[in-house]
């Protein structure tokens, strides 16, 4: 019998696309007409396969790298498979890709008249990951943001045809406000990896080093600092939810779940009394429902 960690190795697109359960927010629900859950489901693929690139965090073996055309010898270095990533999705465009994510995305692509920019500003995100380890402002985290995750929510208004401006605007808010909430769930495991999203001019505001980051449970300052930019996460929340309002039919479904995914989240964060530090506080099931029956009612 094969394990399941040689099945995620003998098939990276399948092990990518399985990482869509640990999310916040539903990828593709069944709700959704099918055409659309093939199309979020092919989105999801990318985003989620350039994000483990950048984090280093490839399924063993190096199918991935042999995909895209990388020798094992310079496999390590995540700038030169972000380079053979963006050469694969350019092939989406005006050829036929390599790596099985992507030809699952071209269909979408086609049918949706997509743009390319979105998805270079994913492939960018990442490479300014190997680059900034450290936010000095909080404009500069959102410009960060504007690259990380905006280009997501922009992409699935243009695969349900319900893009605008004003909706743009407001998928943008709660992108931003998506990738904050990750951000403080995952402190540590960022840390880790010797990056900090936390605006450095914030941690000088409450007091906190980043040795506090380090410790086992978060002291009284690090409480504060997180619950700070949980609320800014909540604002943008708020800024954004009339999105939901504005479309109709099993769409607003999905952006409430959005919403609601963010709101959860934030939730189990301050039921957590802000200490992200022993792992990221993830909500349950029942309080995800809530939050998405208060969200389709309009409220906050």
């Amino acid at each position: 019998m094969t394990g399941a960690g040689e099945s995620r190795a003998d098939d990276p697109a399948r092990g990518t696309l399985d990482k869509a359960a640990e999310e916040n927010f539903p990828v593709a629900p069944f709700f959704l007409p099918r055409a659309w859950r093939e199309d979020l489901v092919a989105l999801y693929g990318f985003a989620r396969l350039v994000d483990d690139i950048g984090d280093g965090d490839l399924a063993p073996g190096g199918a991935d790298a042999r995909l895209l055309g990388v020798s094992p010898r310079e496999a390590q270095d995540r700038l030169v498979l972000l380079d053979a990533f963006e050469a694969d999705l350019r092939r989406v465009f005006d050829g036929t890709p390599r790596h099985p994510l992507l030809r699952r995305l071209q269909p979408t692509v086609r049918r949706a008249r997509l743009a390319p920019e979105p998805f270079l500003g994913l492939i960018a995100a990442n490479r300014q990951d190997q680059l900034v380890r450290r936010y000095e402002t909080y404009d500069d985290l959102l410009a960060y943001c504007e690259l990380s995750a905006n280009p997501v929510g922009r992409l699935v208004l243009s695969v349900t045809g319900t893009s605008t401006p004003e909706r743009v605007r407001r998928s943008d808010a709660v992108c931003t406000a998506l990738q904050i909430v990750e951000h403080l769930q995952d402190v540590a495991e960022d840390l880790g990896r010797d990056r900090v999203y936390l605006p450095a001019e914030d941690m000088k505001r409450f007091h906190v080093q980043e040795a506090d980051l380090a410790a086992d449970s978060a002291g009284a300052s690090v409480r504060a600092l997180v619950a700070f930019e949980a609320e800014r996460a909540r604002n943008l929340l708020n800024e954004g939810t009339p999105l939901v309002g504005s479309v109709h039919g099993r769409l607003r479904l999905l952006l409430a779940g959005f919403v609601a995914g963010g709101r959860a989240a934030l939730g189990a964060i301050a039921a957590a009394e802000f200490d992200v530090l022993p792992g990221p506080p993830k909500p349950g099931r029942m309080r995800l429902l809530h939050q998405v029956g208060v969200t389709l009612r309009g409220k906050g």
